[in-house]
């Protein structure tokens, strides 16, 4: 099982391959703000899982280049490496939350629930953008 991780500022999402690796499923929704307790909450919820790898969503302006958000994305991955000794892949997450938003539009999901839902949605199209570059 792989995990799917979508790190916000201030609201991280969650997703899980099934175990084939063929789709991603939404998982949860983790609100906190200091990213060292988003890696202790992503460290134990990976080990609980039994995951295998970590995809991390890697913010990118674009045009490609890696902003400020970029960077700390890249600090957390590391943190989050040192703390499951787990493979942490950087995934390029451009249009994810566009893409949640358009998803949650479609189905008219308003309010509380579409606050809550979105990062693990984001999550969700990560991972499921890397499983299906793994059976090109």
């Amino acid at each position: 099982m792989i995990l799917g991780v979508d790190f916000g500022d201030s609201r991280t999402g969650f997703a899980t391959s099934d175990a084939l690796g063929f789709s991603a499923h939404t998982l949860e929704t983790y609100s906190e703000k200091n990213a060292r307790k988003v890696a202790e909450y992503t460290a134990a919820l990976a080990k609980k899982l039994n995951a295998e790898k970590i995809v991390l969503g890697y913010p990118k302006n674009m045009n490609g280049t890696v902003g400020e958000r970029g960077k700390k994305t890249k600090a957390f991955a590391k943190l989050l490496g040192e703390l499951t000794g787990l493979e942490v892949i950087l995934w390029d997450e451009r249009l994810t939350t566009v893409s949640a938003h358009n998803l949650m539009n479609a189905t008219n999901t308003r309010g509380k629930k579409r606050k809550d839902s979105v990062d693990k949605i984001a999550a969700a199209f990560i991972l499921q953008a890397y499983l299906d570059s793994t059976k090109i």
